[in-house]
């Protein structure tokens, strides 16, 4: 894998120098605002988007959408379920959903088959888990707000066929 894409993973970010040059303020006041926000616990951590479509080694990774249907537990509804599936290394994102379902988890796995085990293994098989359904993503056109791949010569505009 390219060492810079893995050092963006792994959570590497600018220095507070370089975000004080950018920003027009101090370090100083960038060291102090990250730790009122960690205070806060608005800030939680550095996380970059990237197109992994483009890195061979990442682009072979699964990611999977679930939708859970569990049964709240007495004195700790969804809550307690949610931090117990949220553990797992395989999970990304756990949230609480309205509808057809109670949880939305985004999952990433090596492969099919393992991401099919962590759910036939794993989720499915713990008490309070009625149903999962499971989809798996085939292709990213937009990640964290960005459009992903779009050819130079698109202009936004549909075309318009007789």
């Amino acid at each position: 894998m390219n060492p810079v894409l893995k050092l963006l993973i792994e959570g590497e970010h600018l220095t507070t120098a370089q975000m004080a040059q950018v920003s027009g303020l101090s370090e100083a006041e960038i060291n102090g605002q990250l730790e009122q926000l960690k205070k806060e616990k608005i800030f939680l951590g550095w996380r970059p988007v990237l197109d992994l479509s483009r890195e061979a080694a990442a682009a072979a990774a699964v990611r999977a959408v679930i939708e859970v249907k569990i049964t709240p537990e007495r004195g700790g509804g969804f809550n307690r379920m949610a931090d117990r599936i949220s553990r797992f290394d395989e999970v990304e994102s756990c949230y609480l959903m309205s509808g057809a379902y109670d949880l939305l988890i985004f999952v990433t796995g090596p492969s099919l088959q393992k991401v099919a085990s962590f759910v036939s293994e794993k989720l499915s098989s713990l008490e309070g888990v009625l149903s999962t359904s499971t989809h798996f993503m085939l292709r990213s056109y937009k990640e964290g707000g960005y459009l992903l791949d779009l050819p130079s010569e698109e202009n936004g505009r549909l075309k318009i066929v007789p």
